[in-house]
């Protein structure tokens, strides 16, 4: 008897717990990084940038080291992260900055003309993760880059399930960290800044060694200080509902700007070095490199205060913490990518990082945290992407879903380390940019077809853990996987509505 009564004493708090784990919603801090590379943080093997407060998050949390982003670039990584729809089903493919609406890189117009701002819109009828979780009782805000409409578009944070929201709607406004405004909801916030146009050069007579050279491109309006300056008040005056926050800086992305303390710090860390002078697009930097670690250490500070913050406020013990990025690190603007061995232990250089779906251009960090529930010091090697940060956030919060409308899995049970965590056959991309990509991962395995829009059809195939750097292609030698490969692919491929995004080879 006395068994019996043990058992189901057992039996019932097993039950209770079960219950308790239903019953908790918890509040949502989703962390969005711009063109920050695998390796850019000290805990996925960092040695020159110092990011202590997200290693500090990992050491509480959990790190994962197969997590993929949707998309190789800024726009289509963040619709599929808002849909969890992967890139061969997603609205969005591509970044279109729509020149049909006239000049859309000048700066001087946009400021006169807010619709030439923003980019292709998200369509009205598409359920976005932050519809869902408003629907579910959450208060529902963005901070920072947006890029999936236009003002006036029908594709607005406020339109698409966010409560507040503060930041660029623009990327290309977002070329210059010391912008003009940014938005609060559909009004702009004008910034004491003077226009500032992307690929301004240094004076003719300018002494190209001297800092001062580089004064103006360093005014004092610093949009991502002004970013999360919002976010902190937002946090300070948040209400009694649960939450979900959408941070996605700007940062690092270029152009290479950052606060001068931070600057100085990796100055007198990395010594002297050679300007970069803008021949690779957006501002000339007097210290490129110690610029880059600068604009991440500065972002790195900024978590810590906000995670301080929450703290102060009680609301750290029930908040899930997630910090990612949008895709691999970048090659352009005055960023050395290989001097910081970005996207460790994938090559960081051009042709594997951003804007390719090579390991380099898509593995990125996650790092997920939530106290009494995600195991502190834990290490997931569960392959995921962001089209599962949709269902998954769904899951955590008890918010039913259609699995008919997305392509993510959730991962909730990877975060609380159950045994019943779903695995995904396989991960699929494409990306139509340039001459187009196509990549497929299952198992070990990465399928890669390049210059899709010239008509190739030669799938490459690589061994990721024997070839994690993907040089050696084996595809000749397992035809029967390759088959495989491209059945996934043509299963998973729909032809777009926009003519820019079709890939001809595919849509046959």
């Amino acid at each position: 008897m006395r068994k019996i009564g043990l058992l189901l004493l057992m039996i019932i708090l097993v039950c209770i717990n079960c219950k308790k784990e239903n019953e908790i919603q918890p509040n949502i801090l989703f962390i969005f990084a711009d063109d920050l590379g695998y390796g850019e943080l000290g805990s996925y093997g960092q040695e020159k940038i110092e990011t202590p407060n997200l290693d500090e998050l990992a050491e509480n949390g959990m790190r994962f080291t197969q997590y993929y982003s949707g998309s190789p670039v800024c726009a289509p990584s963040r619709c599929i992260l808002m849909t969890g729809q992967h890139s061969g089903h997603a609205y969005i493919r591509g970044n279109d900055e729509m020149r049909s609406r006239g000049d859309v890189w000048d700066h001087r117009a946009m400021a006169h003309n807010p619709g030439l701002e923003g980019q292709y819109p998200l369509a009205d009828s598409i359920v976005t993760i932050a519809e869902k979780l408003k629907d579910g009782g959450y208060s529902t805000a963005l901070f920072g880059k947006w890029g999936l409409g236009y003002p006036g578009s029908e594709s607005l944070p406020r339109t698409q399930g966010f409560d507040y929201f503060y930041g660029y709607n623009c990327q290309r406004q977002a070329h210059n960290l010391t912008p003009l405004h940014l938005w609060r909801n559909e009004e702009k916030d004008i910034l004491k800044n003077d226009t500032l146009i992307p690929r301004t050069l240094l004076a003719d007579d300018a002494n190209p060694y001297d800092p001062n050279s580089y004064d103006k491109y360093n005014m004092p309006g610093y949009a991502p200080t002004f970013i999360f300056n919002d976010l902190l008040n937002y946090v300070d005056n948040i209400g009694a509902d649960p939450f979900s926050i959408f941070w996605e800086s700007p940062i690092p992305h270029v152009p290479l700007q950052a606060p001068k303390n931070w600057i100085d710090h990796y100055v007198q860390k990395f010594g002297d070095e050679e300007p970069y002078l803008g021949d690779k697009g957006y501002f000339p930097c007097r210290y490129p490199n110690a610029t880059y670690a600068a604009m991440i250490s500065y972002f790195d500070e900024n978590i810590g205060i906000l995670i301080q913050k929450l703290k102060e406020k009680g609301l750290y013990e029930n908040t899930l913490i997630m910090f990612s990025s949008d895709n691999g690190p970048t090659y352009a603007g005055g960023v050395d990518a290989t001097y910081f061995d970005s996207a460790k232990p994938f090559k960081s250089e051009r042709g594997y990082a951003k804007g390719f779906v090579k390991e380099g251009g898509i593995r990125v960090p996650l790092i997920a945290s939530w106290p009494g529930m995600i195991q502190a010091g834990s290490i997931s090697d569960h392959i995921a992407s962001s089209q599962d940060i949709y269902p998954t956030f769904c899951d955590l919060a008890g918010i039913d879903f259609n699995n008919n409308d997305i392509d993510g899995v959730s991962f909730k049970s990877a975060l609380l380390q159950k045994k019943d965590q779903v695995a995904h056959d396989h991960l699929y991309w494409e990306f139509p940019e340039g001459q187009g990509q196509v990549a497929v991962r299952k198992g070990k395995w990465k399928a890669f077809i390049p210059r899709v829009k010239e008509g190739n059809d030669q799938l490459e195939l690589y061994n990721l853990e024997l070839d994690p750097l993907e040089t050696t292609n084996i595809a000749n030698d397992n035809v029967d996987l390759v088959d495989q490969m491209w059945e996934i692919i043509r299963a998973e491929h729909s032809t777009s509505f926009h003519p820019r995004w079709q890939l001809a080879l595919l849509d046959q």
